[in-house]
């Protein structure tokens, strides 16, 4: 069953998220990052384009013929996908995707809003019987 991990408390949910996936990257592992909203994605993957002047972590939408070999693959929709080790969301529902996943990583900045659909996304996974790990990012916690 897919294990959930919520990375609470980030300062910026993307930049926070674009530190989590090169964590991981540096780690050797392939994820998937999802959202549906066009903007927030274009947003992210800008931001992992300029996150460190002297690292870079090769990402490409999951339509890229180059998919299959690329380590992060960012997707809005629920086609299928590469990967399905870890999966980052960055949508404010949980992703319908989220099954075919070993792994999920839910970040969730202090605005109001967000904390308001991370509870509603935690209860979600919770009545679905999911195990919850809880990170507290402002303390350094990254999962």
């Amino acid at each position: 069953m897919t294990e959930i991990d919520f990375a609470f408390s980030a300062p910026d949910r993307l930049r926070t998220a674009c530190q989590i996936v090169a964590r991981h990257h540096q780690a050797g592992h392939k994820l998937v990052v999802f959202c549906r909203d066009g903007g927030r994605l274009n947003a992210f993957d800008q931001m992992l384009w300029a996150l460190d002047d002297i690292s870079f972590i090769p990402h490409v939408r999951v339509s890229d013929p180059l998919a299959a070999q690329t380590p992060v693959i960012l997707t809005a929709s629920d086609a299928a996908t590469p990967h399905h080790d870890w999966l980052v969301n960055l949508d404010d529902a949980w992703p319908p995707i989220y099954t075919r996943f070993r792994r999920v990583i839910e970040v969730v900045s202090n605005d109001v809003a967000d904390r308001e659909a991370a509870r509603d996304r935690w209860r979600f996974y919770q009545e679905c019987g999911h195990t919850i790990v809880r990170h507290d990012v402002s303390r350094q916690q990254l999962p």
